[in-house]
């Protein structure tokens, strides 16, 4: 069977659709999708979630990357793609990962899309309705590293570092998943994650 609920892939199938994808874009974002994956299942059995649709949703948030090197492009490509496959969860994850504040311009990294694509895309992203998973792999993202599982605040000072900015608002949106994610399981994120 190809599906789970709701049109996501099988766990094997995103494991395909990423490894196809690393064939075609080789570079660490391929592990990092993976401890993403890894961190997003653990807190999601941690809280009464779906481990499995977390893992999944994880797995493939990045999965625009395997279309080149590109910033937002990576969010746009992803989120289309995944509306080609027929997986509108995954292409909603593919264009909210990076938005735990629903503005386009609180992206870091460079505008690399047409201004149309720009449009598109913002208007997706005003109109998507966020639930627990979208949450959810945006705080995996902060945790999972291409080589393990970081502090969230040692990833946003290594992406500060990498893009010269990390915006306060984004900083402190992520404090606050940790502590929403960390109220809902009765523990803490890192003893959920590294444990």
């Amino acid at each position: 069977m190809a599906f789970i609920n709701n049109h996501l892939p099988t766990r094997e199938e995103a494991e395909r659709l990423l490894e196809e994808a690393e064939a075609l874009n080789v570079g660490a974002w391929g592990n990092h999708s993976r401890n993403v994956a890894i961190c997003a299942e653990k807190i999601a059995l941690a809280c009464g979630m779906d481990g499995e649709k977390a893992y999944i949703l994880g797995l493939l948030h990045d999965i625009g990357r395997r279309f080149g090197i590109k910033h937002l492009g990576h969010v746009y490509d992803g989120w289309k793609y995944m509306l080609e496959l027929g997986y509108p969860q995954v292409a909603q994850i593919c264009l909210t990962h990076s938005f735990g504040i629903r503005d386009i311009n609180t992206y870091i990294g460079k505008f690399d899309i047409l201004p149309d694509e720009q449009k598109e895309l913002e208007d997706a992203l005003k109109s998507a309705e966020y639930d627990d998973y979208d949450r959810l792999i945006q705080i995996s993202d902060a945790l999972g590293a291409a080589d393990g599982v970081v502090d969230i605040e040692e990833r946003m000072e290594d992406v500060k570092k990498r893009y010269g900015c990390y915006p306060q608002e984004k900083w402190d949106k992520n404090i606050e998943l940790k502590e929403y994610f960390e109220k809902l399981a009765g523990k803490n994120i890192y003893e959920i994650v590294k444990g």
